[in-house]
């Protein structure tokens, strides 16, 4: 055979292998049109939150273990009744090589009451497909952007609200719920990450003075 006809056998296989290539550079190999999304959480102003532990479980059905732990942001206003109109992302991490989430479990103390909480939280169907739109900028009217982010609050009482957002987009709230109380934490014997004398002055000053609003976070019909 002479090599003009192996070159034209070998032709639409060559173009295959570099759609193929081209396909894979383009195409997270999380299926999603971006190669993470965000998770962030965070508190109502000055009620602190140690975050024991955040597990994910995706659509396509892989478990993430562990993924966020340590103290969480706090409400931008000063006033801690209420979520304020500005709901940021928090303070998270991008999670990379994973589907939507599907399910989260979460685990944190409510460090001015203080009381340990544990939730399963099922991401409504609705909140994915947000995920997967894009919205305009409150920075730039020509600048569109994917909410990718899913940013998750915690405040005492166990209240949990979840909103979907983009990095530079208003929040929109998805999900309202209310976490179970844990007894006692197995693997710290019930101590709490800090004691009351450790909470920030602000914190401290405003309990000795103030009742925590618990009426202020609770899901509507609650």
């Amino acid at each position: 055979m002479r090599i003009t006809d192996t070159l034209k056998h070998l032709l639409p296989w060559l173009a295959l292998w570099l759609a193929g290539c081209a396909l894979t550079q383009s195409t997270p190999r999380n299926g999603l049109p971006y190669d993470s999304w965000y998770l962030g959480f965070q508190a109502p102003a000055r009620m602190e939150v140690w975050l024991e532990t955040a597990d994910i479980e995706d659509t396509q059905g892989k478990i993430l273990v562990g993924m966020m732990q340590g103290t969480v942001a706090l409400a931008y206003h000063d006033n801690p009744e209420g979520w304020g109109d500005r709901i940021p992302s928090g303070k998270g991490r991008d999670i990379y090589n994973a589907g939507l989430p599907k399910r989260i479990y979460v685990r944190w103390q409510s460090l001015v009451e203080p009381k340990t909480y544990r939730a399963i939280i099922e991401i409504p169907e609705q909140a994915r497909q947000m995920m997967l739109t894009k919205v305009q900028s409150v920075l730039r009217a020509d600048d569109y952007e994917y909410q990718s982010d899913l940013s998750i609050g915690l405040a005492p009482g166990g209240w949990i609200k979840v909103w979907i957002k983009s990095p530079a987009s208003r929040a929109v709230e998805v999900l309202c719920m209310r976490a179970q109380i844990e007894p006692k934490d197995p693997r710290t014997n019930g101590d709490y990450a800090y004691s009351f004398d450790q909470l920030e002055p602000e914190t401290q000053a405003y309990l000795k003075t103030h009742t925590i609003p618990y009426d202020s976070w609770k899901c509507p019909g609650m």
